[in-house]
């Protein structure tokens, strides 16, 4: 029997590209406090590993988790879904 590994993908939108190959992306999502029920927005950045040198600050684009290509890249581009303004 074989089985297939759930890739992990994540959608969020950049906000820097001034790195070769290399941009930031801020991933927001909204949790629910513990105590108070209230619903707080999280956020986290990630480093993703954009070979083309393609999307730029201000695009939506889909990450996908992969193995470790330096020490903070653990992402890579999947696509763009196109600008946030």
């Amino acid at each position: 029997m074989e089985q297939s590994k759930k890739i992990k993908t994540l959608t969020g939108t950049v906000i820097s590209d001034k790195m070769d190959k290399t941009a930031v992306v801020l991933f927001e999502r909204k949790v629910k406090h513990p105590k108070y029920g209230k619903y707080v927005k999280k956020s986290t950045k990630y480093k993703i590993h954009d070979e083309k040198n393609e999307c730029k600050t201000g695009d939506v684009v889909t990450i996908a988790e992969v193995r470790p290509i330096s020490k903070d890249k653990s992402w890579k581009l999947i696509g763009i879904l196109g600008n946030k303004e």
